[in-house]
Order: structure tokens, then sequence, then C-alpha cells
């Protein structure tokens, strides 16, 4: 098994592709846990996807599938932004870049 950072674009497509297979099945049969790490390891996926350079230290930005939340980034280390949410600025976390969404208010 190769890892995110080494595979093409197309082997993360098909990645992806096989994760939401499994995670819809895990959501059906009622696995909320397996669930969660599949859309974690489709979150990372399509983080390798991504540009880092594109997401901006002490700027803000959305994320994906929690409306309303920000998150201000910090610091980058490799796909992962580090900072905190909007709402708990005394804590310190890492997302994964694909979770963070652009939006008219950076900088907020």
């Amino acid at each position: 098994m190769k890892r995110y950072s080494e595979m093409t674009e197309y082997e993360l497509n098909s990645e992806i592709g096989t994760l939401k297979e499994k995670a819809r099945k895990a959501e059906q049969l009622g696995m909320i846990n397996e669930f969660a790490v599949l859309e974690r390891k489709i979150a990372m996926a399509k983080s390798y996807m991504l540009n880092p350079d594109d997401f901006k230290q002490e700027e803000s930005y959305e994320i994906e599938g929690d409306p309303g939340e920000t998150f201000h980034i910090h610091y980058m280390n490799g796909v992962f932004a580090w900072g905190h949410r909007g709402s708990s600025k005394d804590q310190e976390e890492a997302l994964p870049i694909s979770m963070l969404v652009k939006t008219d208010h950076t900088g907020a």
C-alpha cells in the first residue's frame, strides 16, 4: 500500500472512490465509527490533490461539513493547517486542507 503522498492524482481519485463506497456501506450498516474513519481518510486523500501554498497563515476559512464554523490558520505543516476554530480560540488543532473552504470573509 502506497502512502497518499506517493500516489498520482489518478491513484488518489481511485482511492477516494473506493473509500466513498466503503463509507456508504458502513453508513448503511450503522457502523458510525467506521464511517467516521473512512470520511477522515477521504479528507486526507483529497488534501494530497491540493496545493498547500493556496492556504495562507493568518487567514480564516469555513470548515466543510460544519456550517458557520470558521478555522483560523496559524501555520501550515504539509497538507495540515494548524490553528483554531472561531468558537474555541484557546484550543489549537490540525485539519487536513481539504476540509477548509475559502470564503469572502478571509482574514476575519
